[in-house]
């Protein structure tokens, strides 16, 4: 699928606008519901080895994760670990924030 640049640039700024306003809505949310002892916490995922990420060739899979500083990609289990843990007594004082799981991709 080709599109122009234009078209890539709206789907580029659609997709940084949504991240932010969930990033937003977390801390809105957290500060909001604390008083009643509900966190509110958002997870997100950089390049996890999962079908959003299977279709590409394997030349494009290997060039994406040299861009990790990891150099590798994370897994849905991994993902999974930080869910449970967040949903546990044990992150009880932890809310409003932004987890990346992404092997430093965002830093």
């Amino acid at each position: 699928m080709i599109r122009t640049v234009e078209e890539a640039l709206a789907l580029r700024e659609a997709e940084i606008a949504t991240k932010w306003a969930l990033r937003g809505m977390t801390k809105s949310a957290a500060i909001d519901l604390g008083g009643r002892k509900i966190r509110v916490n958002s997870v997100h995922p950089g390049p996890i080895d999962t079908d959003m990420i299977a279709f590409r060739t394997l030349e494009q899979r290997e060039e994406r994760m040299k861009q990790v500083p990891m150099h590798r990609y994370g897994t849905p289990e991994e993902v999974a670990q930080l869910v449970a843990f967040l949903l546990s007594d044990e992150s009880s004082y932890i809310t409003g924030a932004e987890i990346a799981i992404d092997g430093a991709s965002s830093a």
